[in-house]
């Protein structure tokens, strides 16, 4: 197989042939650090490349499948991990210079896990400053650009996980998400991201942004890459205090179910309101597809999404701040005056204030629940535009000039903030030539479910099997 044919395949497709024999991991890692070589230097996706700690893992793994010892699907499969996860000796500066020095003496959960799973880290991959963008701009290291149009951006906050898949790097990629930082960047980049429900994957070893909303998440090509990554980094830990217990699941298990039987409700109100003609056109023909496919399709009232944005910024501001407060007044000159001034805002949020936002999540997550008891998912855009150019902060719809990064986060932050499951897929492509994402949205714990409806709508398109021209 030549490199770039290995540089296009699915975990699903390398891992088998690595099973099969018929390509080691030696030779999937050498493919990826040839395509990286020849592309990063256009996108600019990595911040700490691991070649040669990538080689040597690839010939362990090679010499353990071939003695009997094959682990899995993601045995001898190459990855790139956003620069918040925790690398025992390889530093994690969380895109920021206060914590460039930063070298964690132990791996994170999630890091150990794909470890154990038998995949091989080529490296860390850029990202926002701590997190805090949804754009994927960064000062300091530099800011991914779009494989699809380099002139626009990858999106946030895991920016160079999007684009490291996107570009042919790596099968896949893990990022995180507090109000969209893995679905906003699978939308721009063309591929498919998955905010796993809160507490499903562990936190530790993840340098936070708001505690309470953090999501680590894959980024991969395939909604069953997805579930394979699921099934390595799912599962209880004691050191994250929110790791929910809920036992062993299989995400594959729905994936060759089909769309027959799938309740789908779509919200009526505010994500609508402000969108992008061509982003509406390609969501709500994706809907029509899947309805066509053998789901129900339901509108539903859900009102209620206008209040997610101010108990949003409430709960990131003051969450954030505290988590960064010693910093700032240690370190404060050292960080991006956009994201510290943001960071300092959360300093002047009261306990009261906070509380009260609380309280009003509260009732905003039964409204939401209320509103899906009769459905499955609902279904709706990742993101009301397209990926914006490099250095735009506006957006005009209809005549109407917009604040470009709240306006991006419209249709994502509602779910990050009752930590819903949530998943990206490509459903159709801008006249520009810029990707477009459906988000399908379930109930709390039923990623599987998502996972399902998502593969039967994937595998029944082909948008997901365009790949942007880097040669």
């Amino acid at each position: 197989m030549t490199e770039r044919v290995l540089t296009d395949l699915s975990i699903a497709e390398l891992g088998a042939l690595i099973k099969a024999k018929e390509v080691s991991p030696v030779e999937a890692v050498e493919a990826s650090i040839q395509r990286t070589d020849a592309t990063d230097p256009k996108i600019g996706a990595f911040i700490t490349p691991t070649p040669e700690p990538a080689r040597a893992a690839a010939k362990v793994a090679e010499q353990e499948i071939m003695a009997g010892r094959y682990r899995g699907q993601l045995h001898g499969v190459p990855f790139a991990l956003k620069d918040l996860y925790w690398t025992k000796g390889v530093r994690t500066a969380s895109g920021s210079r206060v914590d460039s020095d930063f070298v964690p003496v132990e791996d994170g959960t999630v890091v150990s896990r794909l470890y154990e799973a038998g995949a091989i880290s080529m490296g860390k991959v850029h990202l926002s400053e701590f997190a805090f963008d949804g754009l994927g701009v960064n000062q300091h290291y530099g800011t991914p650009r779009n494989p699809w149009n380099t002139n626009h951006v990858a999106g946030g906050s895991s920016s160079g996980s999007a684009s490291s898949v996107a570009a042919g790097m790596v099968p896949f990629a893990m990022g995180t998400d507090t109000g969209g930082s893995v679905r906003l960047p699978a939308s721009f980049c063309g591929i498919t991201g998955h905010k796993p429900s809160f507490g499903l994957v562990s936190r530790h070893g993840v340098t936070p942004l708001s505690w309470s909303m953090d999501h680590p998440g894959p980024l991969v090509r395939t909604v069953e890459d997805a579930a394979l990554v699921m099934n390595a980094i799912t599962g209880h830990d004691p050191r994250d205090a929110s790791s929910a217990d809920i036992g062993a699941r299989d995400f594959t298990r729905y994936l060759g179910k089909g769309a027959q039987g799938i309740r789908v409700g779509v919200p009526q109100e505010f994500i609508w309101d402000i969108i992008d003609p061509e982003v509406k056109a390609a969501v709500e023909a994706a809907i029509q597809h899947l309805e066509s496919l053998g789901a129900t399709v339901t509108p539903i009232a859900l009102p209620e999404l206008s209040h997610a944005g101010p108990i949003f910024g409430l709960t990131i501001a003051s969450e954030a701040a505290t988590y960064h407060r010693e910093k700032i007044l240690a370190h404060g000159d050292l960080y991006d005056p956009s994201i510290r001034i943001r960071i300092e805002g959360g300093l002047f949020i009261s306990a009261a204030a906070y509380l009260h936002a609380q309280r009003a999540r509260e009732a905003y997550r039964r409204a939401v629940a209320t509103a899906m008891a009769d459905v499955d998912v609902l279904a709706v855009p990742t993101v009301v535009v397209p990926s914006p150019a490099v250095g735009q902060d506006r957006v005009t719809m209809n005549g109407v000039e917009h604040p470009l990064r709240l306006t991006i986060l419209r249709a994502s932050q509602p779910f990050s903030l009752i930590g819903l499951p949530a998943m990206s897929v490509p459903c159709g492509f801008t006249n520009g030539g810029l990707p477009i994402g459906m988000q399908l949205v379930g109930k709390p714990f039923t990623d599987d479910v998502v996972m399902g409806a998502a593969n039967a709508y994937q595998q029944s398109t082909e948008w997901h099997l365009r790949k942007p021209r880097l040669d």
